[in-house]
């Protein structure tokens, strides 16, 4: 692609790079040129105008956008492409899920050529239906085909999204005497709606094993959540062990998230267990929001999916916190 002054008798068919206001209009930035759009220049008293010129072998930023955006989804179900403007190409969540994304493969779309980027949410971000995940945008009026060819290789399939695999949870809260009780039960509601799933049913009871052994039975949700009313503090505390009482097993205890360091996971059954802190009573982000996401859409928690949340895992301090992480130094 050729990019500079362009006389006006050679400058048929060349993008605008920048706009031009008229006495009769403006002619807009990025628009091909008319023989009518230079003979209006040339009324003005224009003698060339800054353009790029594409040269044989090139591609349009629309169609150079468009291009590299069906490759990075590569077919995926539940993401839709917007319209190519100005270089530009938005993948969106057709409904609410989790978005992996191979890191690797963006990388790699990103080290073609400069004018060609793709840039996406982070991995596991939680999408809701018509939000942005991923967005293509070729920086320059034109790009070298070859190279966008290389690109489009380069970050095939590099996002997919998940969609939920459950439609409705059971919410099990235990309680003491100075506890905070159900407080709380409308965060963990809206959490769920986020992700397309029902609070089917909210069973309360005392704050001890053999009770919430017994709720726990008694939940009739596709996922299980505790909430319990006293921290959970040790693999072997109430709430894990009311779990393995009731015939579940226990997955993991402790998370590196800040807020959410206390919760648990594990199995009743076929039915995914999640223990939450009772910081999860907050609508603000916290680690249950992302293990929450993951799974309910079906994806895997392994020891070092739990590990990497560490990378970003410290979140925003939340007003309702005891101890905050760190005080302001008296003056």
């Amino acid at each position: 692609m050729k990019f500079g002054p362009v006389a006006l008798a050679e400058a048929a068919g060349a993008i605008l790079a920048h706009s031009e206001h008229l006495p009769d209009g403006r002619l807009r930035k990025g628009q091909v040129l008319t023989e009518a759009d230079i003979a209006r220049l040339r009324a003005a008293g224009f003698t060339e105008v800054i353009a790029a010129v594409l040269e044989p072998g090139d591609l349009h930023e629309d169609d150079a956008a468009a291009r590299l955006a069906a490759a990075v989804r590569d077919g995926a179900p539940g993401l839709s492409l917007s319209r190519a403007f100005t270089g530009r190409v938005n993948l969106v969540a057709d409904g609410p899920g989790v978005v992996e994304v191979d890191a690797a493969k963006v990388a790699a779309a990103n080290m073609v050529d400069a004018m060609v980027t793709l840039a996406t949410v982070a991995p596991w971000f939680q999408a809701h239906p018509g939000g942005m995940v991923a967005t293509v945008k070729i920086i320059s009026y034109g790009v070298a085909a070859e190279a966008l060819g290389r690109a489009a290789e380069a970050g095939r399939g590099a996002i997919r999204l998940h969609p939920p695999q459950y439609e409705s949870a059971s919410l099990i809260v235990s309680d003491t005497a100075d506890g905070p009780g159900l407080r709380g039960v409308e965060a963990i509601r809206t959490r769920l709606a986020a992700l397309g799933m029902r609070l089917k049913q909210t069973l309360s009871c005392p704050h001890e094993a053999p009770a919430l052994a017994e709720a726990m039975s008694s939940a009739t949700g596709e996922v299980v959540l505790i909430l319990t009313g006293s921290a959970t503090s040790d693999p072997r505390d109430t709430g894990p062990e009311a779990l393995r009482r009731a015939g579940g097993t226990v997955e993991r205890f402790g998370i590196p998230v800040d807020p959410g360091n206390l919760l648990f996971t594990g199995r009743l059954g076929a039915r995914p267990v999640i223990g939450l802190p009772n910081s999860a009573r907050s609508p603000v982000l916290h680690g249950a929001d992302w293990v929450l996401a993951r799974v309910a859409c079906g994806v895997p928690i392994g020891a070092a999916d739990f590990a990497a949340m560490g990378v970003g895992g410290l979140l925003k301090e939340i007003p309702t916190r005891p101890q905050p992480r760190q005080r302001k130094q008296a003056g």
